[in-house]
């Protein structure tokens, strides 16, 4: 099957000559229109390289076309019948454009409605999207800001550092977050969701949570507040905003609008030069003054970026993203990599993208079959509830066994103990009754250490190792020929030991120190 990779009327390109040589791989002709990479500084030359045929306008007439956006209606009008549309198609917002594509019988798959499981990741453009905008809307605020982020003490006087607020923590917030953070800014976040508080905290912001937060729903977004946590919300936004120097806003959910988080008399509160990144303004806004591709600045000296393309803005790596996400969906429709497409509709991905299915009629009375919406597919980033003691004594059974994989080991123990007391003299049989007990004891310790802790615990068993090991240099003389025998493999289990541990530390403080 051919796959078309059209000229966008944006910066970015569905494919680089990267992922264009991986479709290729996977058994698809590639054919590229002229230009297509020209503003993510992808020209020609690389696509040829890679593989793929130049063309033009022939590129509509592919088996399989892929874009960034929906294209116009000349271009879906150049469509053939039974063709297959890969791109962001909004479909829950564009009821006609799903009727067009029925009609027209073509398949289309809407790359914006990837579902939101582990599994379903590396084909999710819009975090790939969100993640390299969060980093651009910092960096745009940067530059309207006209300070510095970070703070210094100057033979001029002490600068401040700049006070950034981050309303949602989603892909796009932490990767705004991170940003900030690492340019020396004063972090702080809120979300909904109080569980973020831990990745936000992670990233060196400190979460400002709203005192009624409100629940997460079935499909991994926060459900719609009551009245009070509404107004809790508002005013936490509203206190905020005013202490902090830049602001950025990401509530941006799929298929609907977005919602008003700072209306007109919150901006009026805000310090004159201060900053709004508004990241959702492409579905309405954030910022009830946000004009949408706009920089504005309000009477009080506010000045608000409504940029619906941040992403756009890196064109290069944004255009690598979303052509990666484009291979790996199409790892998962090619399984025989023999370049032909096999939508298997139970599989949920599969299902929650495909928006319309072309039948196999031809003719001017072929449509497609509308699939849109899915049913609806239940994910969770809630914390598991904690097992039980039964389900965490099953678990240890299962994963580390200990009592099973012991017991050859206490067995030895214990017989080793037995020699010792037969072969001693009758007045140190009192010491190595101690010596039996103190080995259980320290058994039992030692096991309940958790396996993260085993590595430190080693270096710190050093000390002790070393006690064993000079003891055991006094007495590998003995006349005693089990004593000698014994004192003997004390010296070299605990010169393994205390080698053993060095080593391992020594491993250990080089990856701290940056080294290999």
């Amino acid at each position: 099957m051919l796959i078309g990779i059209p000229r966008e009327p944006q910066t970015l390109v569905s494919a680089t000559p990267d992922t264009v040589g991986k479709l290729i791989k996977l058994g698809y002709d590639v054919a590229v229109q002229a230009g297509a990479g020209d503003e993510a500084n992808f020209p020609d030359s690389q696509f040829e390289a890679a593989g793929a045929t130049i063309v033009d306008q022939d590129v509509w007439s592919c088996d399989i076309v892929t874009t960034l956006d929906v294209p116009s209606a000349d271009q879906r009008a150049a469509l053939k019948p039974g063709a297959m549309l890969i791109s962001r198609l909004a479909p829950a917002r564009n009821d006609d454009l799903v009727a067009e594509l029925a009609a027209k019988n073509v398949t289309a798959i809407a790359m914006d409605t990837v579902p939101r499981i582990s599994r379903a990741q590396s084909m999710d453009v819009l975090s790939s999207q969100a993640n390299v905008a969060g980093y651009r809307a910092v960096i745009e605020a940067a530059n309207t800001f006209g300070r510095l982020f970070t703070g210094q003490v100057t033979a001029a006087g002490k600068v401040p550092p700049a006070t950034v607020y981050v309303i949602g923590t989603g892909v796009a917030g932490l990767a705004a977050i991170g940003t900030a953070n690492s340019m020396g800014a004063v972090v702080k976040a809120t979300d909904l969701r109080p569980e973020t508080a831990e990745q936000v905290e992670s990233m060196g912001a400190e979460f400002v949570a709203i005192p009624t937060a409100a629940e997460k729903s079935d499909d991994g977004y926060a459900k719609e507040m009551t009245q009070d946590q509404a107004a809790a919300a508002a005013k936490l936004y509203a206190e905020q905003s005013a202490a902090a120097d830049i602001v950025i806003t990401t509530a941006n959910i799929p298929g609907r609008t977005s919602p008003v988080l700072l209306t007109a008399a919150d901006v009026a509160k805000m310090k004159p030069g201060s900053v709004i990144v508004d990241m959702a303004a492409a579905n309405g806004g954030n910022c009830e003054l946000t004009v949408p591709g706009e920089v504005t600045t309000t009477d009080n000296g506010v000045k608000i970026i409504g940029y619906t393309d941040l992403a756009g803005r890196l064109p290069a790596q944004s255009s690598q993203l979303y052509g990666q996400n484009v291979v790996n969906l199409f790892k998962l429709l090619t399984p025989g990599k023999d370049g032909h497409v096999v939508l298997d509709l139970d599989d949920e991905i599969v299902r929650g993208i495909t928006v319309t299915k072309a039948t196999d009629g031809d003719g001017a009375g072929a449509s497609a079959d509308i699939l849109w919406p899915p049913p609806p597919v239940k994910v969770s980033a809630a914390p598991a509830p904690a097992p039980s003691p039964a389900a965490e004594t099953a678990a240890v059974g299962q994963d580390e066994a200990p009592a099973k994989s012991s017991l050859p080991w206490k067995l030895l123990a214990g017989l080793l103990g037995i020699a010792l007391v037969l072969v001693s003299p009758l007045e140190v049989a009192d010491e190595y009754m101690v010596l039996m007990l103190a080995v259980v004891v320290g058994f039992y310790v030692i096991t309940a250490v958790t396996h993260k802790l085993h590595t430190p615990l080693m270096s710190e068993t050093n000390a002790i190792s070393g006690i064993i090991l000079v003891g055991a240099i006094l007495q590998v003389g003995s006349s005693n020929i089990a004593v000698s025998v014994l004192a003997f493999i004390a010296i070299v289990v605990a010169s393994i030991n205390i080698f053993g541990g060095f080593f391992v530390t020594r491993r250990m403080l080089t990856m701290f120190e940056g080294g290999n």
